[in-house]
């Protein structure tokens, strides 16, 4: 059973990377960066400021009177972080299966992080 689910959450992954390909081979990309850090530069800006925007979704300034949570634009703003932390994946040449990897990996140092007091 665990087989068949992890096959499913790759092709699933598998798609997700595939639509971010289609989308970005239709984009007028010439003002892109051609060179590959400068590329992962500014994504890492694109995603940080993605970023912000989900977070004036909250209330997070504890200074003023908070506001009714609006999750239909939280998951679009989330989203939006998702592309182009897909497009980064691609960039760095990685794969749906090296993201898993990588994950696996990571997960497992934050796991014994944890158990030492980090």
């Amino acid at each position: 059973m665990a087989k068949i689910i992890r096959d499913v959450d790759d092709d699933i992954l598998n798609n997700i990377f595939q639509l971010q390909k289609d989308y970005t081979s239709i984009l007028e990309l010439n003002r892109y960066p051609k060179d590959k850090e400068e590329r992962i530069s500014a994504l890492c800006t694109a995603i940080i400021h993605e970023t912000i925007e989900l977070q004036s979704l909250t209330s997070w300034k504890w200074w003023k009177q908070s506001s009714t949570f609006n999750q239909t634009l939280a998951k679009e703003e989330l989203i939006d972080i998702w592309h182009f932390v897909v497009q980064a994946s691609i960039e760095l040449d990685m794969s749906p299966k090296d993201i898993l990897n990588e994950y696996k990996r990571k997960n497992k140092i934050n796991h014994m992080r944890q158990k030492q007091g980090y």
